[in-house]
């Protein structure tokens, strides 16, 4: 299997090197074990001569113009931790041309993929319109205004539709690169997976911290500075929507548009964070939790959890979510 990584100015190093060290453990795996999967061949290509990645060294590349269309091209993040930065990165002019091979690539039958902030990058070639895709958290509100076509969830490690797949938040290079591994060989992932001592974590939504995506916008502030105050009550959309001075519609557009959440949905989510927080940091017993943030009982909250993150209440405790 021909993969090209499609390495950009300023390119994250753990996520390139994630990507690197995860197909050749594989393939030096399949070598030694006799697992049956076709070897990956894996080449750093660029649309420019020189790159170097966020802390400075010089990637060797190949120019991407000069090499025909690879099984799977992957578009590692790039490093920018703010909204902002990402924003005057995603103008220039190497990302422009790099976007202009993806398309035509795709359109060869590459399988195109990115990862964290490198989902961006994918999102502005149009590949995603009105596809499922999902992004490093933290970065939802942006990726949400800026690609409103795109149909985010940003809980989902990693997520596919036809000839596209995207991974999450930084460390979702190794889920992307185990997931294209799997493809040919899930025992060959698995054993790949344990010498990497990596788990199976098909949901960012434990890491999600719901305050830090509210803080992008005022009204979503507002809100959950509201609901937050009344967690063990029962909830109501024409009160939240007085109690943060707008409209009911206005507060429910909001929420979808920054969050992607309906009013209730992400009450909630606030309601399930307290509960997790709780369990961690308490010795409350479930159906008192359960009570603290307006939950009828305990067997309700424990299958909100599971459904929500993934993780069950005993896993919480010993704080063996991921």
């Amino acid at each position: 299997m021909r993969i090209y990584l499609l390495v950009l100015q300023d390119v994250f190093d753990t996520g390139l090197a994630a990507l690197l060290d995860t197909f050749s453990i594989a393939n030096v795996l399949a070598k030694s074990t006799g697992i049956s999967s076709v070897p990956f061949t894996v080449r750093t290509v660029a649309v420019r001569t020189r790159v170097t990645t966020g802390h400075g060294l010089v990637i060797p590349t190949q120019h991407a113009t000069r090499l025909a269309p690879p099984d799977v091209v992957i578009v590692p993040a790039i490093s920018a931790m703010s909204p902002q930065t990402l924003q005057i990165a995603l103008e220039r002019r190497d990302i422009a041309d790099a976007q202009a091979i993806l398309l035509r690539w795709s359109q060869k039958g590459t399988l195109v993929g990115a990862a964290c902030t490198g989902t961006l990058v994918l999102a502005g070639t149009s590949l995603l319109k009105g596809r499922p895709a999902t992004t490093t958290w933290w970065l939802s509100p942006f990726f949400r205004a800026r690609y409103p076509d795109v149909v985010l969830d940003e809980s989902r490690m990693i997520v596919s539709s036809p000839g596209i797949v995207t991974g999450g938040a930084a460390l979702a290079h190794f889920d992307l690169a185990l997931w294209l591994v799997r493809r040919t060989s899930p025992a060959l992932a698995s054993l790949t997976a344990r010498y990497l001592v990596v788990e199976p974590r098909p949901s960012q939504a434990a890491f999600i911290i719901p305050d830090q995506l509210a803080h992008t916008d005022p009204l979503v502030e507002r809100f959950e500075q509201w609901a937050r105050s009344r967690l063990d009550k029962g909830f109501s959309l024409r009160e939240a929507a007085h109690e943060t001075g707008t409209s009911a519609r206005t507060l429910a557009r909001r929420l979808h548009s920054v969050v992607g959440r309906s009013p209730l949905g992400y009450f909630q989510d606030l309601r399930i964070e307290r509960a997790v927080h709780l369990l961690q940091t308490s010795d409350s017993s479930l159906e008192q939790i359960a009570a603290e943030v307006g939950y009828e009982n305990g067997v309700s909250l424990r299958a909100l959890i599971r459904r929500k993150i993934g993780c069950g209440v005993r896993e919480i405790r010993t704080r063996h979510c991921q």
